[in-house]
C-alpha cells in the first residue's frame, strides 16, 4: 500500500527531528527561523537553513507518501482558481477537491484562459487515472470551453453556491502566502503548494464532525501514519 520512505544517508541529524521540522512547517503558519526557534526551546540546535534544506527535500517525498495511502478520489470534483502573489506579481492557483475535501492536484498558472484551464483537466485526469461523474465549477467560461474539449462526456455544473468546498479548501493556503509575504517564483510556489497541499489536509480532519475523542483516536491514527511515510518508525535513530 506504502512505499519505502526517503533515505536519509548523509544527515547527522535523526530521523525523528527531520521529520518534525518539515511537519511543524507544512503544518502550520510558522517560517523557517520560527521553526529554528520551536526546536531550540526543545534542545535541538539546528539552523533555518538546513530547515529549509530540508522542506524542500522531503516535503515532497512526504506529501507523495500521504497521497499514495489516500483512497480513490471521488466521483465528484470541485475545481476554483484564486491569485497569489509570485514575486510582486499576481498568478492564479488552480485547485481541484473531491466532495470529501481531498485535493486532486494544484497548479500555478500565469492565465486563468481556455488554455490554462485546458491545461489543468489534462493533468487531473493524467494524476489521478480516473474521470468524474460530475465537476463543479464557477462561472468562469474557461471552464465550459475547456471540459468541452477535455472531457465531454462528464456533466459540469457551473454555480458560485455549489463550489464552496474548493473555495474553503484555499484557506489554508490564504494563511502560508500571508506568513511567507508571497512566494518568489512560479517553480518554487509550485514546489511549496505540491507538498503543502499533501501533507496539510492529512493533519486537518473534518473537526466540525467529530466528537473530542473521535478527533483524538482519528490525529493518532494519522501520526502513526506519517512516522511510517517518514521512516521514523521501524528506522535507525540517526541516518
Amino acid at each position: 500500500m506504502g512505499s519505502a520512505p526517503p533515505s536519509y544517508k548523509g544527515h547527522r541529524y535523526p530521523v525523528e527531528i527531520i521529520a518534525h521540522c518539515v511537519w511543524l512547517y507544512h503544518r502550520f503558519p510558522l517560517s523557517f527561523r520560527e521553526v529554528e526557534e520551536l526546536m531550540l526551546e526543545r534542545g535541538v540546535v539546528v539552523s533555518y537553513e538546513t530547515i529549509r534544506r530540508w522542506c524542500a527535500k522531503f516535503g515532497p517525498a512526504y506529501a507523495n507518501g500521504l497521497r499514495r495511502r489516500r483512497p480513490r478520489p471521488g466521483d465528484k470534483w470541485h475545481l476554483d482558481e484564486v491569485f497569489i502573489k509570485v514575486s510582486g506579481g499576481l498568478k492564479y492557483l488552480w485547485r481541484a477537491v473531491d466532495q470529501d475535501g481531498n485535493v486532486l492536484d494544484i497548479l500555478v498558472q500565469n492565465r486563468r484562459d481556455k488554455a490554462a484551464a485546458r491545461r489543468f483537466f489534462r493533468r487531473l485526469l493524467k494524476k489521478t487515472s480516473v474521470v468524474p461523474r460530475v465537476v463543479f465549477t464557477d462561472k468562469l467560461r474557461s471552464y465550459g470551453a475547456a471540459h468541452r474539449e477535455v472531457m465531454p462526456s462528464v456533466e459540469h455544473r457551473s454555480h458560485k453556491g455549489l463550489n464552496n468546498r474548493a473555495e474553503n479548501s484555499h484557506q489554508p493556503t490564504r494563511q502560508r502566502e500571508r506568513a511567507m509575504k508571497g512566494f518568489r517564483s512560479v517553480g518554487g510556489a509550485q514546489r511549496f503548494l505540491s507538498a503543502f497541499s499533501g501533507i496539510s489536509p492529512h493533519f486537518r480532519p473534518r473537526r466540525h464532525l467529530m466528537t473530542a475523542p473521535d478527533h483524538r483516536a482519528e490525529m493518532t491514527v494519522r501520526f502513526a501514519i506519517w512516522e511510517q511515510i517518514t521512516g521514523a518508525v521501524g528506522q535507525p535513530a540517526t541516518a
